[in-house]
């Protein structure tokens, strides 16, 4: 076992090898039967999903060959092979590990000690050419077997069995218009066949490919550059999200890699994309064929946003008629026709899943089909498999029954978050408990070391922010529609504190204090609103309020009415962005104390001084005059933004809600 997953690390580390969460390893040997004392052979075989990067004992499928063998004898045909997989069950050594995949039988009946399926762009593009038998022959002379193209399944498995068992020199082969399969009597010798056949190939296609399989680049079709496309990128992305998300709300990924932004330039592009991917593990995420935008690069925003609503509306048809041309009574439903990923020249590839994963690997698994397709051109002719079969595959029994065991998403999946002063204290539990709770977020401070490290605590993105710069604020906001496609969901947290008597509070103070909260705020809101509307999701804005919002309190006259103002804010907008489905709500807090930037940062010494008692014991002195008698924390906070905006307070909008233990001084009116 530890060589099998040693191998796989090795293998699955270059995605050269192959493709996220793609292929699967296997080695077999003789263990006891702690049921019997007797000697039984077994076979280890990654499981159904997983990553041979990542693969752990846990995602390995553990099986009796004898049992799986006997199933040849009760194989009811390739007609009936999807009964196979629930047959696996029936094979597993004690609990079985992981649940078994539709490429079991491939690992299990080839006569081998270690079996490799892999994804390779080398492999799949000569698998993918018009005339790959003959490449295949060309390149690799016996040493590697030719699969016609056959669905993954039990059938594969005994084809493959059949092909190595007639082929004695071979070390593997190239399976039509999906991959390679390798095998070895030891671990090393199977990886190290597995990586013969990739770099061959590789080197077949780099000696013998021509200069330029895409044709000649197209005039005004050229990539633009970095800073303007990255610009433009950001201004479409909620558009295209919106577009993305008829069906269903989803998650975006940007990417503007050489090689996508040089497959668009090309003469040949429009011709090739409508063809698809091949791969199964491609398309199933990429869906059939992606949305290719036919405009210069250069051509107005205007003109784009208007070009891709067409042409998603064409594509939403077709998508359709597909469907229709292929289903069969016992077909699952349509799942979707709105596309995954989305192709503007000069610009990049916006790609689109259920998560931010999701979305990331279906434009990773598109470039691996543009590599492909580069290959296959560059000797040959790409022909993927035919639209038939991808239609058996896409709405595959097998993938639904996968699809149907998937958990249950959290409350805030596909949710996009921006949490300003997200670094630190009340904002920083905020993003922790958001993310926690499945949503995208997007940790926004002043300080960009503390925004780095809460963003790399929960997998989201550091936004370095002044809110108080119009600028920035845009600048902040463009980057949440870079990373994820736009944002649904803004916590206007960023604060600070200036506590004096009247008499002593400066001009500046008062500005100081009021540019960060209600100007931040304002700007903020402003331009989350400009995304969500053009979005047309709806979307929260919450604001962090306090308080003092409502409660006149001594020597705070800047820090209070500045609470006021962002106050009313939540009242305003709420009252106009309703008839966008957005929704305004508040919290007012109290007291928080502990884990606080405010306080840690020279507030709490002079609240201590004000009512007399020690710093350290600021928090309890807060805890001992409110009803409840305990103290409020910042997870209490963020425990109040996730009730409002997690779908059980759906028609709420204008309310602020207390989190302040129960200051009756402060009960709203």
């Amino acid at each position: 076992m530890e060589e099998l997953l040693a191998r796989a690390h090795t293998l699955g580390a270059d995605r050269r090898n192959t493709n996220y969460a793609g292929g699967n390893v296997s080695a077999k040997a003789t263990a006891t039967d702690p049921a019997t004392g007797d000697e039984v052979d077994l076979m280890w075989v990654k499981g159904s999903g997983g990553d041979l990067g990542t693969l752990t004992a846990a995602g390995l499928a553990v099986l009796r060959l004898d049992r799986l063998h006997a199933l040849v004898n009760v194989y009811p045909g390739a007609d009936r092979e999807d009964e196979m997989v629930a047959a696996f069950d029936y094979c597993l050594h004690g609990h079985g590990g992981a649940a078994p995949s539709i490429d079991t039988a491939m690992h299990g009946l080839v006569d081998a000690s270690h079996v490799d399926h892999l994804h390779p762009d080398s492999g799949i593009a000569v698998a993918t050419a018009a005339d790959g038998e003959d490449l295949t022959r060309k390149i690799f002379g016996d040493r590697v077997a030719w699969v016609p193209w056959r669905r993954p399944g039990f059938q594969l498995g005994l084809d493959i069995a059949a092909i190595k068992a007639g082929n004695p020199a071979a070390i593997g082969c190239v399976l039509g218009g999906h991959g390679i399969t390798a095998w070895g009597s030891t671990s090393a010798e199977c990886e190290a066949n597995s990586l013969e056949i990739i770099r061959t190939a590789e080197q077949y296609l780099a000696e013998h490919g021509k200069p330029e399989p895409f044709g000649p680049v197209v005039e005004g079709f050229e990539p633009l550059p970095e800073e303007d496309r990255r610009a433009r990128a950001a201004a479409l992305f909620p558009t295209l999200r919106r577009l993305a998300s008829t069906d269903s709300r989803q998650i975006g990924h940007f990417t503007d890699s050489p090689e996508v932004l040089d497959f668009l330039s090309r003469s040949e592009h429009p011709r090739l994309a409508v063809l698809g991917t091949s791969c199964p593990d491609h398309f199933l995420r990429t869906k059939v064929a992606p949305l290719v935008v036919d405009l210069p690069a250069v051509s107005p925003l205007d003109d784009v946003i208007a070009r891709v609503s067409a042409l998603h509306e064409t594509y939403r048809a077709d998508y359709a008629a597909y469907y229709s041309r292929h289903a069969t009574a016992d077909s699952p439903p349509m799942r979707g026709a709105d596309p995954a990923i989305i192709l503007v020249p000069g610009v990049g590839m916006f790609s689109f899943g259920r998560d931010k994963q999701t979305a990331r690997v279906a434009g990773e698994f598109y470039v691996n089909a543009i590599n492909v397709m580069r290959g296959a051109e560059s000797v040959s002719r790409y022909t993927p498999i035919d639209e038939s079969e991808k239609f058996r595959i896409e709405y595959w029994e097998l993938e639904e029954a996968k699809l149907r065991r998937m958990p249950a998403p959290k409350p805030l999946a596909t949710r996009i978050a921006l949490v300003t002063g997200g670094g630190s204290g009340i904002g920083k539990a905020i993003a922790h408990r958001l993310a926690a709770e499945g949503a995208c977020v997007v940790v926004a401070d002043r300080d960009a070391q503390s925004a780095a490290e809460v963003a790399s605590a929960i997998g989201g993105t550091p936004v370095t922010v002044d809110v108080t710069s119009e600028e920035a604020v845009a600048e902040a906001i463009a980057e949440a529609c870079l990373a994820y496609g736009g944002v649904d969901l803004i916590v206007n947290n960023a604060g600070l504190s200036v506590s004096k008597p009247l008499l002593e509070t400066t001009a500046a103070d008062w500005d100081r204090q009021h540019d960060v909260m209600a100007r931040g705020s304002f700007l903020v809101s402003r331009e989350a609103a400009r995304v969500m509307i053009t979005q047309d999701l709806g979307g929260d804005i919450v604001y962090i309020a306090s308080k003092n919002a409502v409660f006149a309190g001594p020597n705070n006259i800047a820090y209070s009415a500045t609470k006021a103002d962002q106050a009313h804010q939540v009242r305003l907008l709420a009252a106009e962005l309703g008839a966008y489905r957005i929704r305004v709500n508040g919290i007012n807090p109290d007291g928080v104390v502990r884990g606080s930037g405010i306080f840690s940062s020279g507030w709490g010494a002079q609240r201590a001084e004000v009512y007399g008692v020690p710093e350290e014991k600021l928090g309890e002195f807060y805890a001992q005059r409110t009803l409840l008698k305990t103290e409020v924390l910042p997870e209490h906070v963020a425990n109040a933004v996730f009730a409002l905006t997690a779908g059980d307070l759906s028609h709420t909008t204008g309310l602020h809600i207390p989190v302040d233990a129960g200051v009756a001084a402060a009960f709203l009116r």
